[in-house]
């Protein structure tokens, strides 16, 4: 039986993960900051360094998944709130990349959260795996959060960094914020609605990372994205056709520039991604298609 060490597990993807570890048979131990109230949570305190973990607090674990990170948007990107997602990424990764290193005995795999960020803005351009990372904000703190782990990689940890795409799911996330809109008939383009979109299924999302956590040859970075990006015109019109709604209203650029600053130049922003080393390890997606997507997660 797997021995699974999860951080933020009560997350959008971190709650979908564990209940899926924990239906194949392994057992799940939840990283929590609060005092551990059963045998299957741990305390620890990514402000601490090594995360205030004991060298033995790690014993027995097979894998670590690491999914810690305050939410991007849709605050505003104020000096405060930009310590705090450096803080929170960065920080918690290189406390727990410590712990890792000298665990006794270490366990054999971390998996570590990580964006399509990287890559900054893309336009029309595909990349995959081998682009170079970008510019601004959001690509330096991927870089610095990735380069985080490097504790674990030299102290010979298999380590990979994951870089999701959005998520879509109906519970949480940019999907669910989107749906009482839309099912009101208030569905909206962004701006141009040119901008691409890279997507991925929840169901697809912890499909790949339970993929990465089996496969001991997988190592390094790996884009989580559904092989075809769509433009924001193309989600949103088949969001609409999901629910059998509406959507002809356009949210003006500046409209969503002054109300969220510069976090409005991400969502106005083009990220073209491909999973090239997902699927050229043998991954199979799912849901490839945002219309099948849209429609298995949304059910009528």
């Amino acid at each position: 039986m797997m021995r699974v060490v999860v951080s933020a597990a009560s997350g959008l993807i971190g709650s979908a993960l564990t209940a899926d570890l924990a239906a194949a048979g392994a057992e799940v131990i939840r990283l929590v900051r609060r005092r551990p109230q059963t045998s299957a949570e741990l305390g620890w305190d990514p402000r601490e360094p090594g995360g205030g973990l004991e060298p033995g607090a790690l014993r027995g674990a097979d894998a670590v998944v690491h999914l810690s990170g305050a939410p991007i948007a849709p605050r505003r990107w104020t000096p405060a709130r930009k310590a705090v997602l450096r803080s929170s990424r960065i920080g918690s990764t290189a406390a727990l990349a410590r712990a890792l290193a000298t665990a006794d005995p270490p366990p054999g795999v971390l998996l570590c959260a990580s964006a399509i960020g990287y890559y900054g803005q893309t336009g029309d351009r595909q990349v995959d795996e081998t682009a170079p990372p970008g510019t601004g904000f959001l690509a330096e703190l991927v870089r610095d959060w990735e380069a985080a782990a490097e504790p674990a990689r030299a102290a010979g940890i298999r380590v990979v960094n994951f870089r999701s795409g959005v998520v879509l799911a109906a519970s949480g996330g940019m999907l669910g914020r989107l749906l009482p809109p839309f099912r009101l008939g208030l569905g909206a383009k962004i701006g141009s609605g040119q901008q691409y979109l890279s997507w991925i299924s929840v169901t697809d999302e912890i499909r790949a990372i339970r993929f990465l956590l089996d496969d001991k040859r997988a190592v390094g970075a790996f884009n989580l994205t559904a092989p075809v990006p769509v433009t924001n015109a193309q989600f949103t019109s088949a969001l609409a056709r999901t629910l059998g709604r509406p959507a002809a209203l356009t949210l003006p650029s500046a409209a969503l520039r002054a109300a969220l600053g510069e976090v409005a130049s991400e969502l106005l922003g083009s990220s073209r991604v491909l999973p090239l080393r997902l699927q050229a390890a043998g991954f199979t997606f799912t849901h490839a298609d945002i219309a099948a997507a849209l429609g298995a997660l949304l059910p009528s």
